[in-house]
């Protein structure tokens, strides 16, 4: 880590002694800079206020072979530096830009929501003779820079959010350990059909780019598209329903079961326990009722023992699912008109990755229902038994036949 009070000490030391010309002035802050290494251009600019143009340019000398001829060496080294012409400018340009810091302050780039423009006008009124230049020469010396927002907030944390992350990781290891399937669900985002605007670029001839709709209204005759999704980790395979309707717990639990029959049962001849991990919203959401009655179907069904675990309200992306699969199937289809179902399930069934990732994709014609209700009757006949652990997030459905 680069020492920077020492680098201003020895700085004002020197300077105090009436030493340094102004080449000696670059060359002796190059010098700093170099044996810092990695940061010490920075640091050097930020502890002795020299400008890093006069640093760049003693690094070049220090190349050179060429040295000036006697005389023509200024003894002032120029223009008395800012901070030196202004006290306290670097104080109240932090102060001005510490309310809207965003992000970690320790960190090695920070950086304002505050213009340099409007910077400079704060400060000339505070009494500062500063224009906007120097202001963004300041912060840039500073580690500072101009970004847009970024999406990484998941929402209010939920206290036993790693408790749950160590608490998966450990159910998906013991049962792959084991030899067990283990799947990752979710749905993926409606999708239009039609010729719209896709998102992202692919090479078409010059100047004969895809022509599509000026508008992103649903077409009636066409529809949408719901891709439900299950990742088999240990195969790093993926099987996709795609619906028509709605993203409901029968069409997820139909989704499981057709990935049950066409690949699970022959990939895992012997299982007898299936575990899943889903997020905590949409049609596997574990506090509606009929996610839970279809889960009873689903270990009917295919008579095994039915483990889920749920990711925290909010940490969705976290699903292996997420980025193991649907990325990829983004990515594949990335600046292609969805026009037709029949498009779409190509499309999500072509999609490769050099890691060896297969997708089998099929379309499903089901018409499923919104708001469909469960009675306390079916409810209680779920044989469902929650963990010890946040049984709320973690539970076994086990097959009707097994209860006896």
């Amino acid at each position: 880590m680069v020492d920077e009070r020492a680098i201003g000490e020895r700085y004002r030391l020197l300077k105090a002694q009436g030493v340094l010309d102004e080449r000696t002035r670059r060359l002796w802050a190059a010098a700093e800079a170099r044996s810092a290494g990695r940061g010490g251009l920075a640091a050097v600019v930020r502890a002795t206020g020299i400008s890093e143009s006069t640093v760049l340019r003693g690094l070049a000398d220090l190349d050179s072979t060429e040295r000036p001829a006697p005389g023509n060496v200024r003894r002032h080294p120029g223009r008395t530096p800012i901070l030196e012409r202004e006290p306290g400018l670097e104080e109240d340009l932090e102060r001005l830009i510490d309310p809207v810091t965003r992000g970690d302050p320790e960190s090695p780039l920070r950086w304002t929501s505050k213009s340099g423009a409007k910077l400079a006008e704060a400060l000339r009124e505070l009494g500062h003779d500063v224009v906007e230049r120097t202001v963004l020469r300041l912060l840039k010396a500073k580690g500072y820079s101009l970004q847009a927002n970024k999406k990484t907030r998941e929402g209010a944390q939920h206290p036993d959010r790693d408790a749950q992350f160590q608490h998966i990781a450990e159910t998906v290891t013991d049962a792959l350990t084991a030899g067990e399937p283990v799947i990752s669900v979710d749905a993926k985002k409606r999708e239009l059909i039609g010729d719209f605007k896709a998102v992202g670029r692919e090479f078409q001839p010059k100047g004969r780019p895809v022509e599509v709709r000026g508008h992103d209204f649903k077409d009636k005759d066409l529809g949408h598209a719901i891709p439900y999704g299950v990742y088999d980790l240990a195969h790093d395979e993926g099987w996709v329903s795609v619906g028509i309707t709605s993203d409901t717990a029968q069409f997820a639990v139909n989704s499981i079961i057709s990935w049950w029959e066409h690949l699970g049962k022959t990939r895992y001849p012997n299982a007898q326990r299936l575990t899943i991990t889903a997020d905590s919203g949409g049609s596997n959401n574990p506090r509606t009722r009929l996610w839970r009655r279809e889960l009873q179907r689903l270990a009917d069904t295919t008579g095994l023992r039915i483990r889920v675990c749920h990711f925290p309200p909010g940490t969705s992306k976290w699903n292996k699912i997420e980025h193991r699969m649907f990325s990829f199937v983004s990515l594949n289809w990335r600046g292609k008109p969805l026009e037709s179902l029949e498009i779409i399930v190509n499309l999500i069934a072509a999609t490769t990755t050099n890691t060896g990732l297969k997708i089998y994709a099929r379309l499903d014609e089901g018409s499923y229902e919104r708001g469909v209700e469960v009675t306390d009757e079916q409810l209680a006949a779920v044989n469902i038994t929650r963990h010890s652990f946040h049984g709320d997030w973690n539970y076994t459905v086990i097959p009707s036949l097994a209860q006896s």
